[in-house]
C-alpha cells in the first residue's frame, strides 16, 4: 500500500447496541488491505478498547484512523469528561464504570492497559471538563502485500 487509507467513525455514547461496530468495520477493513492477521488482531483490540470506553465513560467522540504503508494510526477523541488522574486510570483493573455498566461484562478496567499493551505508540491526553484524546500507533510490516 503506498497510499494512506483514512477512516472516520463517529462514536454514539451511552450506546451499547452499536459499540463495537466501528472496531469491526476497521478489522474488515484491515484484512481487505493484506494486513498480517496478528497486526489485525492488536488494532483491533485497541480500537475497540477505546470504543468501549467511548461509549461507558463519555458522550461518544469521534476516530480517525490512517492506515499507511509502514503504520496504523489510531486517534480518538471524546467528548467526555476527562480523567483527572492519568496515571490512576492506566493502572490495571482501575475502573469509574458504574455498577449498572459492569454488571453489562463492561468497565473492568482493563481499556486504557490494553491499548497501551497492544499498540507501539501511546499518548493520552486529557482535562477534565473538555475530553479525552488518545493516539496509538501500530507498526507495519516492511515487506507486506
Amino acid at each position: 500500500m503506498t497510499e494512506q487509507l483514512v477512516l472516520n467513525y463517529s462514536i454514539a455514547g451511552d450506546d451499547f447496541t452499536k459499540a463495537g461496530e466501528a472496531a469491526a468495520d476497521f478489522k474488515t477493513v484491515l484484512k481487505k488491505t493484506g494486513v498480517p492477521p496478528d497486526i489485525i488482531r492488536r488494532a483491533a483490540i485497541c480500537m475497540y478498547e477505546g470504543e468501549i470506553n467511548m461509549v461507558i465513560h463519555a458522550d461518544g467522540g469521534d476516530a480517525e484512523i490512517i492506515i499507511g504503508a509502514d503504520k496504523i494510526e489510531i486517534i480518538l477523541a471524546d467528548r467526555g469528561p476527562g480523567i483527572p488522574d492519568i496515571e490512576l486510570a492506566m493502572q490495571e483493573g482501575y475502573t469509574t464504570a458504574p455498577e449498572n455498566i459492569r454488571s453489562l461484562g463492561f468497565g473492568a478496567g482493563m481499556g486504557l492497559p490494553n491499548m497501551k499493551r497492544y499498540s507501539d505508540g501511546f499518548d493520552i491526553k486529557s482535562a477534565p471538563g473538555v475530553g479525552t484524546t488518545v493516539k496509538m500507533t501500530i507498526m507495519l510490516p516492511k515487506n507486506r502485500e
